[in-house]
Parts: structure tokens; C-alpha cells; sequence
């Protein structure tokens, strides 16, 4: 057995009542109670949480922090930098990007050659011409007269003369001049066409409203001003109350668009925010929203009470039955992704632009990854470079297998490219599952990258289809400056007329023809029927009309001359 000094050297010393004997700290032996062992315990694993809970508190204030700071860089650099997104931002000696820097100045080169004087043959001329003083056509010697040439030194001012004028239509008058009964005793020459019965306004100045408002973006009341600076005085109530009358008269142009859009199989959508100042039951505010559809042949616009997946769904629900497959070019709103789940004929061909832009916007928020970042911007450049190179190649009318060599080679340099990033991403996203080494922004955009892949490389297989979305962000360009211009609708009608100008006149300038003498012949027409739409509207619609009808619209509207009274002066209305 051990002796009692040799179990005191091999055992932890203990505290005895009222004293401690000497001993290292590691040895001392504490003896609890099984109820004090188990407070301590739960203290413990209490004050563990506590700490694991404020640590990962810390954590997400210090995420919160950085995306509220990369949040504010990027407000900055929309508020004070460049609005551009063209090009990939140059690296300084230094090795950064500078953003900054541009490739060349803006404007003609210095040394390079101009265009001269542009061509206007469309314009009227009207001579004038300039005599010289009878002073200096004698001689200053013999005081002998000069001899007066045939030609002229000719130069050419354009000018633009812009005239209110009152239309006096004087309707001659017959009286019977025999005693024959059962005949009309007085005959009137007919009226004049008017729009709109018994209205002083003229198909001009509706021409000239309507142009105004919904393709230059002008408001009413600005543009009544400017009339009365002209001498029209014109009330916008009156304007407002005439748009309401001739509103009709566009819903059987507006009702082809869509038939013809609904047989085609290649679209281009996007929505924008858009406000109609109308009470509405069971909807909270003013915010609508402006939808537009863009195909080969027709720009159509939608105004909804909501930007619900409903909308699209519910118009390309009439899509053309014998259209096998539909393709719309569109960013990655949900809505779009539900349009594709429930109509199985549409597939979905992502925008790349927005793809660019997330990158393009995380380098300027998070600086310590802008090279990263842009390294993504520049293969993503290299794509649109690949495409563009083979459709220099492409031949429409052809399939992929049957188009020519040079088609086909850079078609697979593009495919290896794309294979190349899918490639690239995949394992980044492989090696953080292990690693954790990327950072949330780089694990978000290449994550979305990853989920759209599909539909951004839709392309690849479909020439004929954009990269990007921009053509439809383009056509809500015009939208956008008339809200905010004028903010938007006052009312429902006065929004589904907005919605149908703008689709009418952005399907115009798609066909190039001239809205001037487009909607000054159709409104002609209406006045010419009493003020309803034509019986044959074949004649404004741009695929039903002849050649020699498109050449037509194309040009400026012929000058319309009026005489006034010689002996009175124009007066407003």
C-alpha cells in the first residue's frame, strides 16, 4: 500500500475548510454539489449561446456595413460617374482599373473627314432675292454703271416658320329660283370634315397634340402655352376632353398590332414603373405599370394596374397555335420565368447586358474585387465579339448545318467560349462549397449566373436572337421622359390612350414611316367619315400597304397653305 505522503504527492490537493495549502493551480480539486455542478454547467453553455449570438450579430453588422457601403459607392458613381456602359474599363500602370479613362475624345477626330453639308431634299425652297444699292453699281472712276449678270451667287438657310391660322370655310348658298313644289327651297355646300362634330379645333392641331405629348413627351399644359405665345389661346381642359372623344378611333390600328404580333416568334420584353392618378377600389396608390412587346413587325405597349406574372401570360395566352416555339428576350424578372412554366412554347433567352451589369456594378461597390469583377466583364466582352463575328457569316435564310464555313468556325469558337466560363464558374462555386474563400457578392452573382445559364446560352443556338435585352429598353426611352415630363395619367382612358399612341408610333419609326404624315392622313380619313374610324384602315397599316404607299408616308407632310382674308387679321378662337 502507498504510505499517506506518497497518495498526498500523487493526488490533487483539495480545499479544506478555512484553508488552502500550496499547490499548483492545475491541481487544485474543488468539490460542488451536484446541484451547484449542474448551474455552473448551464451557466456555461448559457454565456457560450450569448457569445456565439452577439459573434455572429457582429458578423452580420459587418456584412450589413459592407453592403450598405458598396450600396453607397454605387449610388455615387449613377449620381456623378459615367452614364455609359460601353467598354471595359482600361488598367493603369498600377494594375487597376480606371474608369476614368476614355479610348479617344468625344466628337469628330481632329484631321478626319466630315460628312458636309447634309442633303435636304424634301424641303420646299423659296427664293428671295437680295439687290445691290444703286451706289455701288457706278463706276467709282468714270461714274459709268455697272453690267447686271444673269447668275446669282446662291447660299441656302433652313428656317422654320410655324402659323395658328383661322380656317373660314365659306359654304356657298343656292335658293330656288322656281314655284316648283315638293323641292328643297335653300342648298348649303356640305361642311367641312371635322374629327370631331361641331368642334373649332382642326385635324392639324390634334395631329400636332398628339405628336407632342406622346412621342416628343410634352405636357398639355406646357404645350398650351406655347400655343399662346403663338396667338392660339387654347384651354388644356378642352385639349383633354377632345383626346377623350377621339380616343376610339385608334382601337381598330391598335387591335392589328396585335393580331399581327401574336403570329410572330421572336419578342423582346421589359416593364417600367408608370403612375395613373385614379382612385381605384381594392388598390392602395397610383403606381401601374408600363409593359411593352417588341417583335419583327410590332412595338406594342400595355398599361396595368400591377407588375404580376398575369399580364404577360394573359396576352401571350393568344399566341398563334401553329407557332411550334417562341422566344422572348427578357431579364430575369420572376414574372417571365412563370410566363415560360405555363406557356410550354415559349423559351426564355436571358439578357447578358444584365449579367455584365452585375459585375460592372459589384466592382465599382466592392473595390477590393474590382479586378475579379472585371475580369468576368471582359470574357463576357469576348462573347459579344465571337457573336458578333458570325453573324457577319450568317445567313438567315439558312439552318445552322447548311451555313457557310467561315459561319461555322467562328460558331464554334463562340460554343467553346461559353463552354469555357460555364467551365470557370462551375468550379468556383465546386471549390467555395469546401473552401469558403469567395465572398457573399462574388457567391451571388456567379449563384444567378449559374441559375440562368440556360437561357442566357439560348442564343448560341438561335442566331437571330440578341444577346441582350436593350432593344426593348430602348422603346421605353420614350415612355419614360413623357412620365417624367407629366408623371404619368390622370386617368384610365387617358392611360389605355397612352399605351396605344405609344405603340402606334414607335411601330411607325420601326417601319420608317413619317408620324408627321402618318397620323395627319389617318386622322384626314376619320374627318372624311364623320368622325369615325375608316371603313378600310388596309392603308395605314404598314404591312398591308403598297410600296408606293410606304415611299409615300416615308417623306415629310406636304406643306398645307392657307390664304387669309386680306382684310381681316387671324384671330384665336
Amino acid at each position: 500500500m502507498e504510505s499517506a505522503s506518497q497518495h498526498s504527492a500523487a493526488c490533487p490537493q483539495r480545499i479544506e475548510t478555512g484553508e488552502i495549502t500550496k499547490s499548483p493551480f492545475a491541481q487544485i480539486v474543488i468539490e460542488l454539489t451536484q446541484a451547484e455542478y449542474i448551474q455552473l454547467k448551464w451557466d456555461a453553455n448559457y454565456w457560450k449561446g450569448q457569445y456565439h449570438q452577439v459573434k455572429q450579430k457582429n458578423e452580420d453588422l459587418k456584412l450589413e456595413l459592407e453592403s450598405a457601403q458598396a450600396r453607397i459607392r454605387d449610388l455615387k458613381q449613377r449620381l456623378f460617374g459615367k452614364k455609359t456602359e460601353k467598354g471595359v474599363a482600361k488598367r493603369n500602370s498600377s494594375g487597376r482599373h480606371n474608369y476614368t479613362d476614355t479610348p479617344r475624345p468625344r466628337g469628330q477626330q481632329k484631321g478626319s473627314k466630315g460628312h458636309g453639308r447634309t442633303p435636304r431634299p424634301d424641303l420646299p425652297i423659296i427664293e428671295e432675292e437680295h439687290d445691290i444699292a444703286a451706289e455701288n453699281t457706278l463706276c467709282l472712276v468714270c461714274t459709268k454703271p455697272y453690267k447686271l449678270l444673269s447668275q446669282t451667287e446662291d447660299s441656302n438657310i433652313v428656317e422654320i416658320k410655324v402659323n395658328s391660322y383661322i380656317r373660314r370655310v365659306k359654304r356657298k348658298m343656292t335658293v330656288q329660283g322656281c314655284q316648283c313644289e315638293g323641292v328643297t327651297g335653300l342648298i348649303t355646300a356640305p361642311p367641312a370634315p371635322r374629327l370631331i362634330p361641331k368642334s373649332g379645333i382642326g385635324i392639324s392641331v390634334w395631329r400636332e397634340v398628339l405628336l407632342n405629348k406622346f412621342l416628343f413627351s410634352r405636357a398639355l399644359n406646357n404645350l398650351c402655352t406655347d400655343y399662346t405665345h403663338r396667338g392660339l389661346c387654347i384651354a388644356p381642359g378642352t385639349l383633354t376632353g377632345g383626346l377623350q372623344k377621339i380616343a376610339p378611333l385608334f382601337e381598330p390600328l391598335v387591335n392589328e398590332l396585335v393580331k399581327k404580333q401574336l403570329t410572330e416568334d421572336l419578342f423582346h420584353n421589359d416593364e417600367t414603373g408608370w403612375k395613373v392618378f385614379e382612385i381605384i377600389e381594392g388598390k392602395t396608390g397610383y403606381r401601374w405599370w408600363l409593359w411593352v412587346t417588341q417583335s419583327r413587325s410590332v412595338v406594342y405597349y400595355i398599361l396595368a394596374p400591377s407588375r404580376s406574372g398575369d399580364i404577360p401570360i394573359k396576352y401571350f395566352s393568344g399566341l398563334d397555335k401553329h407557332l411550334e416555339q417562341v422566344i422572348v428576350v427578357c431579364d430575369r424578372y420572376k414574372g417571365y420565368i412563370r410566363l415560360a412554366r405555363e406557356i410550354p412554347q415559349i423559351i426564355l433567352a436571358f439578357c447578358w447586358a444584365h449579367v455584365r451589369r452585375d459585375f460592372l456594378d459589384a466592382a465599382r461597390s466592392y473595390p477590393k474585387l474590382e479586378a475579379w469583377m472585371l475580369d468576368w466583364v471582359e470574357l463576357i466582352a469576348e462573347l459579344y465579339h465571337l457573336n458578333k463575328q458570325r453573324l457577319k457569316e450568317w445567313d438567315e435564310t439558312k439552318s445552322l448545318e447548311t451555313q457557310n464555313q467561315d459561319f461555322k468556325q467562328h460558331h464554334q469558337a463562340l460554343a467553346q467560349a461559353s463552354q469555357k466560363m460555364k467551365e470557370r464558374y462551375a468550379h468556383l462555386l465546386e471549390a467555395e462549397k469546401e473552401n469558403k474563400n469567395l465572398e457573399r457578392i462574388q457567391c451571388k452573382i456567379l449563384n444567378s449566373l449559374n441559375n440562368h445559364w440556360k437561357g442566357l446560352m439560348v442564343f448560341v443556338l438561335n442566331p437571330q436572337v440578341p444577346m441582350d435585352n436593350n432593344t426593348a429598353e430602348q422603346r421605353m426611352r420614350n415612355p419614360g421622359m413623357g412620365r417624367k415630363n407629366y408623371y404619368g395619367s390622370g386617368s384610365q382612358w387617358s392611360a389605355r390612350l397612352a399605351a396605344m399612341m405609344f405603340s402606334l408610333f414607335q411601330t411607325i419609326l420601326l417601319w420608317g414611316l413619317n408620324p408627321h404624315h402618318w397620323l395627319h392622313d389617318y386622322l384626314d380619313a376619320c374627318a372624311n367619315n364623320g368622325g369615325q374610324p375608316p371603313s378600310d384602315i388596309r392603308p395605314f397599316i404598314p404591312w398591308m400597304m403598297s410600296e408606293s404607299r410606304k415611299q409615300q408616308l416615308s417623306k415629310p407632310l406636304p406643306e398645307l397653305t392657307a390664304t387669309p382674308l386680306e382684310s381681316e387679321q387671324p384671330q384665336s378662337p
